[in-house]
């Protein structure tokens, strides 16, 4: 259970000491891990696969964006919705959404590359069914980093939002590792998406079944934040001390304090917000060309197939480097969330340039490897600081703002990097250093210094 003292009580507990259960945390860090490995290893695949369909990079990348739409959308509106309803009910809808989304494309991918649909045919079914993701599954990210934030004190934030984040990193290892083996024969290239909509159930019947309910019947400390959405609306505000056991809350009694929507203008959230735009853009539009730079660095513009192997690698690598960050220098540099974006956002600035500049795999996974070092600084410094921006009350809304500015930078960038990319590759690298040094200048100007 969570760290309690029989001697001092709930209430005199410190609010540093106020941690999530590990059974608990580990279920969460789940939901978060295999969303994340399948879309890594779906990144892996799909250079190749637009390859062997004969589609224009670009349009490989466009599929993407009408998803990363909708989770500008509608994360906010599942992040409210959860305030209401409940964050276990959000993530399992989130969780429904990443398998639906994954069996649709698989399937339809499959049907294309067995010559069923045609080429512009498979990619535009492939987006319509890849919305269901940003559509369905942005309701899961909100609600477990809102979940986390009303359940740990701000001594413990940064870390516990870190451990999430540190998810997606591990995701983001296990993704590429798995996608080569998961290209099972009569599946191939889409047999990572088959065996990852199964790994989602199994989170869907663990998650139904392990964690507590915290829907509205339990008094306020089992939620983060309230929405009204008309004046019979029931708001209540989060405790001080939320203490991780809605399971053991008593009823909610009435209450009658309303909280403020909180906006993207709010000028507590604001600095927050333009790093995380601007920085999110650039990893968004590395990410987007290094499949396609790696089949025509390597020359396996003529053997897509063998392109998912170098692609995966190259993804590990940036993905143990994140890793290291978020678990290693984070806690044990004790950075905050000011210096973890500085020090992120030089970091990356400087691996993108033996990306650039390589032409062979060992230098472009370094340059990679370098740069995600940098971005995994990165995003657990910029979604704490806004975190921290904001009061308790509020932390609902802020988990869905931050959800909405990571999906923001997936809407066009990943296409128009690989468009500049197809057009003047050091134009793209241009671009994507100006952003990163865009956020260094950023924090130095815009943000004060982290406590001690």
């Amino acid at each position: 259970m969570d760290n309690f003292d029989p001697r001092l009580g709930r209430e005199g507990m410190s609010e540093g000491a106020i941690r999530l259960p590990k059974e608990r945390m580990a279920l969460l860090f789940a939901v978060m891990l295999v969303t994340a490995a399948g879309n890594t290893a779906m990144q892996s695949v799909m250079p190749s696969i637009g390859t062997r369909l004969g589609i224009a990079d670009v349009w490989v990348s466009l599929a993407y964006s009408w998803s990363a739409l909708l989770w500008v959308i509608m994360a906010p509106y599942w992040a409210r919705r959860s305030d209401r309803r409940g964050r276990k009910a959000m993530m399992a809808l989130g969780v429904i959404g990443f398998i639906s989304s994954f069996a649709l494309c698989g399937a339809i991918l499959h049907f294309g590359l067995d010559g069923r649909f045609g080429a512009s045919l498979t990619m535009i079914l492939f987006a319509i069914a890849r919305s269901l993701y940003g559509g369905f599954g942005s309701a899961a990210p909100p609600a477990v980093q809102a979940y986390v934030a009303s359940r740990t004190g701000r001594a413990e934030r940064t870390k516990a939002l870190s451990l999430v984040a540190s998810s997606f990193g591990l995701g983001t290892v296990l993704g590429p590792a798995l996608a080569p083996l998961l290209i099972l024969p009569g599946l191939g290239l889409v047999g990572p998406f088959a065996m990852f909509a199964l790994f989602g159930v199994i989170v869907l019947v663990l998650l139904r079944t392990q964690l507590p309910d915290d829907d509205p019947r339990f008094a306020a400390r089992g939620e983060v934040m309230s929405a009204p959405f008309s004046a019979s609306s029931n708001p209540r505000m989060v405790e001080d001390h939320p203490d991780g056991s809605p399971d053991e809350l008593p009823e909610a009694e009435p209450q009658h304090q309303v909280i403020d929507r909180l906006r993207w203008t709010d000028r507590r959230l604001r600095a927050w917000l333009a790093a995380g735009l601007v920085g999110g853009h650039a990893q968004a539009m590395l990410l987007g060309v290094i499949g396609f730079l790696l089949l025509d660095r390597l020359g396996l513009r003529g053997d897509p197939d063998a392109g998912a192997g170098p692609v995966g690698l190259v993804l590990m690598c940036g993905a143990v480097a994140t890793l290291l960050a978020q678990w290693g220098l984070i806690p044990m540099l004790g950075l905050g969330p000011r210096t973890s974006t500085l020090w992120g956002m030089s970091l990356a600035a400087a691996g993108i340039v033996p990306v650039a500049m390589g032409r062979d795999l060992h230098t472009i996974a370094v340059g990679f490897a370098i740069a995600s070092m940098g971005f995994g600084l990165f995003r657990p410094g910029f979604t704490s600081g806004a975190s921290l921006a904001v009061s308790p009350a509020e932390q609902g809304q802020s988990a869905g703002i931050v959800a909405s500015v990571n999906g923001a930078a997936y809407i066009a960038a990943p296409a128009i990097g690989v468009w500049l990319y197809n057009h003047s590759q050091w134009l793209a690298w241009g671009v994507m250093e100006v952003l990163a040094l865009g956020v260094v200048l950023l924090c130095l100007v815009a943000m004060k210094r982290d406590p001690a």
